[in-house]
């Protein structure tokens, strides 16, 4: 078991405030958006291990440490499952400011999109790449605080009626056709008209709409600060159709292929399918490619579907989804009971959120993590709240 040394990402709609109030250290006034841990080649976590010949420990990446023996250090289930690395990507994510609406492919369509791109020669770094990788990107976020977002259509009448509350003539139109049938073609045709309509009269659109959801507040409220950040962006018309949701301290969301949304403020725990595909839909100044954004996107109307971990004897609560790249659950240990027996055939990273847990011979602090390979007895006990991310293999 390592302890692990993560890198913060200080992307722009980060929160200055959240990550430094649970690492319980001072802020530095710059935006500290997301803690990264696991093994993905952008950021990986870094622990201290002896290698090869040396009897001195080096810090080294955990791709490296991986890399040297995958199967002492993810056991040989996983490596035959999900080939010799480590599938998922384990965050501590503080949203200041909206993200952006955003879409992720399924397996068979990451993968085709990648040949496709690859063989079209499309620099992996061009801005107009679509597809980085050939892998889905699956995702569930768990609040530590609460958390808002929009997960999903909602239904067009509901749309509707929330952008004709608003006054605006030019959302008219819009209004008009999710009134169509089927549901399906309504949301297709509506979003499609969003992000092909003229630019200076979305902005128009988009200007007159946030000052009207500024001044009726209550449902409307969301979409005014959405444009607050996002002046003009057709994001903002786009986000009128997806469904609102507050999640509260524990509560989480599975994200999966096709389904738009976006994070608009809160800390949570967020784990994902290790890759970087994702297709753009608005609140963002990035390339969106909306020919293929719209052959990815499932269009149909659906319920959030809020989760709230399911608890065992052992006393985990585990989030359930349906994917095999990530299990994610919840450990609160309470003072006096005897150790829990974390040991795993698989790969673990163990995250505390808050307390002072004790993790084999490591005391943990909110925000620290390790690592624990495949197998590796390990025992839990103390005070705290640790959150287990492994996999199903």
């Amino acid at each position: 078991m390592d302890r692990l040394s993560n890198t913060v990402r200080p992307y722009a709609w980060g929160s200055t405030t959240a990550i430094p109030e649970l690492l319980g250290v001072a802020p530095t006034g710059e935006p500290q958006a997301e803690i990264w841990m696991g093994a993905h080649p952008g950021a990986p976590s870094r622990l201290t291990r002896i290698s090869g010949v040396s009897e001195t420990p080096t810090e080294q990446p955990l791709t490296d440490v991986i890399a040297a023996d995958p199967e002492r250090e993810l056991g040989a289930a996983a490596v035959g499952k999900f080939g010799p690395r480590l599938p998922f990507l384990l965050k501590l994510l503080a949203a200041g400011a909206p993200l952006s609406l955003q879409v992720h492919p399924d397996l068979e369509q990451a993968k085709k999109g990648y040949e496709d791109e690859e063989r079209r020669s499309v620099p992996i770094d061009a801005p107009h790449r679509t597809y980085k990788d050939a892998n889905h990107k699956p995702e569930l976020i768990c609040a530590l605080t609460p958390f808002d977002g929009l997960c999903g259509f909602r239904r067009p009448t509901e749309a509707a009626q929330a952008m004709a509350a608003l006054g605006v003539d030019s959302l008219k139109p819009y209004v008009d056709l999710l009134g169509a049938h089927p549901e399906e073609a309504a949301l297709r045709e509506v979003l499609t008209a969003i992000l092909t309509a003229d630019p200076v009269e979305m902005a128009e659109t988009v200007t007159a709409a946030a000052a009207a959801a500024e001044r009726l507040g209550g449902a409307h409220a969301p979409y005014a600060r959405i444009a607050h950040h996002f002046p003009g962006d057709p994001g903002v018309i786009a986000a009128m159709l997806l469904n609102y949701v507050q999640l509260q301290p524990g509560e989480a969301l599975f994200l999966g292929a096709g389904v738009p949304h976006a994070y608009l403020g809160g800390l949570g725990v967020e784990i994902m399918a290790n890759s970087d595909n994702v297709l753009r839909c608005g609140l963002t100044p990035k390339h969106i490619d909306v020919p293929e954004l719209l052959r990815i996107v499932r269009f149909e109307a659906t319920d959030p579907g809020i989760l709230r971990p399911e608890a065992s004897p052992s006393g985990e609560e585990l989030y359930e989804t349906p994917v095999d790249e990530f299990r994610l659950s919840r450990y609160d240990l309470s003072p006096g009971a005897a150790p829990v027996d974390l040991t795993r055939p698989t790969p673990q990273i163990l995250l505390c959120t808050a307390g002072a847990p004790r993790v084999g011979t490591l005391d943990l602090a909110p925000g620290s993590s390790v690592f624990v390979p495949s197998g590796e007895t390990v025992e839990a006990s103390g005070t705290g709240t640790l959150f287990r991310a492994t996999v199903v293999a």
